[in-house]
């Protein structure tokens, strides 16, 4: 079964977001590293019904109107990696965890590296909130939608004190 897409407008670039059948499956970067990722074939669909709330969702969110995202979601990986997926829902907006965090959370506290690639690999970008997780010192660590975009998104939630781990 292939994916439907649709790309928009940002204030952090021209994001891909993908449905599978009427759920959310990825929200992906402009410069996106190739098989980050793994979709399958997609198809170009500017009417599917669940990328168009998305696009809207996601307009409210950059303008300020939206702090919680209500879309039905599709999260494809391996067990370990969706209950990190699922631990990123759960922190507010406004708030980080760091990895650690995210790890005990899990029920895995010497999985940090793990909780690390799990959120690297991340599909459903800023709607599942990898951007919210820092690293154990407070600083910004990587971000498949670089560093800018995440000090971008951290300060849109009102975070803007964290400084970047370049």
């Amino acid at each position: 079964m292939s994916s439907a897409f649709t790309m928009m407008h940002s204030p952090v670039g021209t994001l891909t977001l993908v449905a599978r059948g009427d759920r959310l499956a990825a929200v992906l970067w402009e410069n996106e590293r190739e098989n980050r990722v793994r979709l399958g074939a997609l198809h170009s669909d500017d009417q599917c019904t669940v990328l168009l709330e998305t696009a809207r969702q996601l307009g409210e969110y950059f303008s300020g109107k939206r702090r919680q995202f209500e879309l039905p979601l599709d999260f494809a990986g391996t067990g370990f990696q969706r209950q990190v997926w699922a631990a990123l829902l759960a922190i507010p907006f406004g708030e980080t965890r760091s990895y650690a965090e995210i790890a005990r959370q899990v029920g895995n506290p010497g999985a940090v590296r793990a909780v690390g690639a799990a959120n690297g690999r991340n599909p459903i970008s800023i709607i599942a909130p990898c951007h919210r997780v820092i690293g154990s010192s407070g600083n910004l660590t990587g971000f498949a939608g670089g560093l800018a975009a995440k000090q971008y998104l951290l300060a849109l939630e009102g975070r803007q004190s964290l400084a970047l781990d370049l």
